[in-house]
Parts: C-alpha cells; structure tokens; sequence
C-alpha cells in the first residue's frame, strides 16, 4: 500500500508540473502576441523630406548654338591623270603620299618616243604642206600672166580682124582673108578660156594648199600636246594624297595617278536637319554668313579652329534627307582633309529663355519647383533648344523661382524636399507649434550621436520664436529617416 501510495503521489506531481509549464507556455504565447500587435505604443511615421538639388529659373537672352558633325575636305582638289600611255621612265622623288608640290613642278615622266616620232611626222607633213602652198602660189602667178598674154593676143586678133571687115567692105579685101582672121580670133578667145580655167584652177589649189597647211598645223599641235603629256606636272600648290605610281611601270590613258589637294584651303562638308536649317536663313530666306567653329577631338584636348558658313548644297541627294552646309576654315593650321569634326553655329538669339539642366526636364516637358512649405510643384514648359547637358524653355511665371536640377521618380507634386545647392535666404525663417517643437526636441535629446555642444546649440535655436527653415527640415528629414 505504501507503494502505491508513493507512485500516485508522484503521478500527481508529475501531472501538475506538466500543467504548470503549459500554462505558462500560453501566457508567453499570448504576451508576445500582444505585444507584436500593439501598435499604439510606437511613434508615430514622421514624413519623409527628400534633399534636392535645386537652380534657379533666371530668364534672359540666350544664344543657342546648333552643332553638327562633318569632314574636313579641300575646296580645291584635282585628280592627276595619265593623259598618254606608256612606261614611267621617271618619277619626281616628291611624288609620293603627302608630297608637297609647286604648280609647275615635273612630278613624273612617261616614254615619249612614240609622241615624238608623230611630231617628226607632223613637222614632215608640215614642211611638205608650206612647199605646196608656195608652188600655188607660184602656179597662180603664171596662170595670172598666162591669162593677161591670151586676152592680149585675143585683142590683136580682134583688131585684125576688124581692119579685114573694113576692106572687104571698101573692095579691097578677099572673103578667105575675113575668114582666116575670124578664125584666129576665135582659137584667141578659146585659148582665153582656157586660161581662164587654168587661173581658177591655180586659185583652187591654193585654197587647197591653205587648207591643207592648216591641217597641218593642227596635226602638228596635237603631236606636240601629246609629247607635252609625256609630262606630268602639278596643276596647283598643295600636296599630294592617294599616289599610285611606280618608275618604270605601265600606265594607260586617263589612269588616276595621284589626287592633288590644297592644304590651305579647307572646309567642313556637315549636315543638318531641315527644321534647323530653316533657322540660319535670314529674311529673305537666304543662307546667312554666320562664323562657327570647327573642333577636333585629340588626345589631351579639343582642337578648335575657327570657320564661316559658306554655302548650302544646291539639291538633296537621292535617299538622304535634311541640308548639306559648307562652312570654310579660315585657320586650317592642325586640319587635314578627311578628318571627323564638330562644326558649331551660333543661332539667332532667344529672349527671355531660361537655361537649366537637362535632368530637370521630363518627357512632358515639366519641371518640378519649389512652392510653399517646401512642397513642389510641376509647371509646363516649353522646350526652345537643347544644348549638350542643358535646355532652353521658357514659361510663364517660371522666372525666380527655384527648379529641381534631377528629376527622381520619388519625387512629384506635393512632396516635401530640402534644397540644397542654394543658400538659403536670410529671412528664411519659420514659427514652429508647440507640438512640433516638442517632437524637435525630444528628437533632439533622445539623439545619442549627436555631440553635446551641438545639442545645446539647436535646442537653444529651437526655443527661439522663429526657427531656421533649413534646421527644421534637416531634423525632420533625420526623424522620417
């Protein structure tokens, strides 16, 4: 009995200790519930001031400049052909990639035997067509004289034969001697005619001598023009690109041998879109002189060469759109043909455009500025030009006023910001309530980070009737933090 006795009695325990460790299980359980889903003893959310960086609207005349990138080329350039053919027997030692040449110079020299033999042909048939004209010439004199004797004699045996008439008519003369002078006088005007024939004849070939003597000269010029382009010299001061010769080696007719450039005379050939092209003509509708600038991206620096818009390109080339411009260099030092560049153009100017950055503007062309309170408001805009990292535009009321430099997708209207990158005005000052003081000042005394002197010194400024703004948003921007 006493066995059992001491079994039930430590069952009981072992019951009750069981019991007891539940039950105090469910109070943790239950305490811990109650205290995650307590809320009221939390501090109330603080709203969040954002810190942003802000410039000020300031609106004025503004000259936009409108860039463009182009290639340098040379406004004189002249393609050095091979105008004979025939072997290089001679090559100028400058005649190579980056020569520099004198107009007039011999660059190089083609086999001229051939050009020569047809000179010494044409002198040939030059000297055989001046004989001709001389022995015409000699022939028309003699048929000239030869027509003055026969109408001479013609005359005589006209006179013959009128003294013949006038005898028979007196009875003296016979009808055979009348006869024999008509004859005579007849074979004199037949040998006239001949002579005739043979002076227009004389006259013919020395029309034809002539012709033939100027045939002769030209044959005698072209030969010389081609022994000339056996020679190949330079057209113009400058220096030579894309040369492709070698002594000794074949060239045919109109063979590109070099291309000769004026190094001295440059120009940037650069294209625009036709919105922009219709702001540099002036009103007449006229391409206007406007200077520029030509830069050269190089290593250690910007190459920058002054420049004058010249011309516009007559036509749009098939599949290309916009306007071609030409703007010449007027100090091509450093330039070479070929070289990638910037070209900047001063526009007309814009009044009363505001430049700000170009963060501060979004796809709807709003900007964000500061209104009461610190809370931000989105005023359109519109946009003038965009230059590199800025804009222009312009609105109304938007002048003085403090614009968000970069657009943030946290920020919009009605969010409270802090600027920074302004100084803040000297009268910048604000009344605080009682309630709002107070959460500044426990904030302040509960802050552990903060040096003592300095807590001293905001808490006295928090005391004063008025506050600075710029304080009061830092400490509330730390509290939502």
């Amino acid at each position: 009995m006493r066995f059992l006795r001491h079994a039930f009695t430590g069952l009981f325990l072992l019951a009750v200790t069981a019991a007891l460790l539940v039950w105090a299980a469910s109070m943790v359980r239950e305490a811990a519930s109650a205290r995650m889903n307590d809320g009221g003893s939390r501090r109330p959310a603080q709203e969040r001031v954002f810190a942003v960086n802000v410039v000020s609207a300031v609106a004025g005349p503004e000259t936009p400049v409108l860039r463009a990138f182009g290639q340098v080329q040379s406004r004189r350039t002249l393609e050095i052909r091979a105008s004979a053919s025939g072997s290089l027997i001679e090559v100028a030692p400058n005649f190579v990639e980056g020569g520099l040449v004198v107009k007039g110079d011999v660059l190089a020299r083609i086999d001229p035997a051939q050009a020569q033999a047809a000179l010494d042909r044409a002198d040939a048939d030059l000297r055989d067509a001046e004989f001709e004209v001389r022995d015409a010439d000699r022939a028309l004199l003699l048929a000239q004289d030869d027509l003055t004797s026969t109408e001479g004699q013609l005359q005589l045996y006209e006179r013959a034969l009128q003294r013949q008439r006038d005898l028979q008519t007196r009875g003296i003369g016979s009808v055979s001697t009348v006869e024999a002078a008509e004859l005579s006088a007849a074979q004199a005007r037949a040998s006239m005619l001949s002579s005739r024939q043979a002076l227009a004849n004389a006259e013919a070939r020395v029309d034809q001598a002539a012709t033939a003597l100027d045939r002769a000269r030209i044959a005698r010029k072209e030969a010389q023009r081609d022994l000339d382009d056996t020679v190949i010299r330079a057209g113009f001061d400058g220096a030579l690109s894309a040369v492709n010769v070698v002594e000794g080696g074949l060239v045919s007719v109109n063979e590109a041998l070099a291309t000769l450039l004026d190094p001295d005379d440059l120009e940037v050939s650069f294209r625009v879109s036709t919105e922009q092209f219709a702001r540099l003509l002036d009103e007449n509708g006229r391409l206007r002189i406007a200077p520029a600038k030509v830069v050269l991206d190089v290593a250690g620096g910007d190459l920058v060469r002054d420049a004058e818009l010249s011309r516009a390109s007559a036509a749009v080339a098939e599949g290309q759109s916009g306007r071609q411009l030409f703007a010449r260099v007027l100090d091509p030092h450093g330039l070479k043909a070929g070289d990638f560049v910037q070209v900047e153009l001063d526009e007309p100017v814009l009044t009363a455009a505001i430049r700000l950055p170009a963060t501060a503007l979004d796809a709807a062309q709003t900007v964000l500025v500061l209104g009461d309170e610190g809370r931000l408001e989105v005023v359109q805009v519109a946009l003038l030009r965009r230059q590199k990292d800025d804009v222009l535009v312009r609105a109304d009321g938007l002048a003085g006023r403090m614009v968000v430099a970069e657009r943030s997708p946290l920020l919009g209207a009605g969010i409270k910001v802090r600027p920074i990158g302004q100084e803040a005005p000297a009268d910048d000052m604000v009344e605080l309530t009682e309630e709002r003081r107070a959460a500044l000042l426990a904030f302040v005394e509960g802050n552990t980070r903060m040096p003592a002197a300095a807590k001293d010194r905001i808490k006295a400024e928090l005391q004063q009737p008025k506050v600075s703004a710029e304080t009061v948003a830092r400490l509330e921007s730390r509290m939502g933090s």
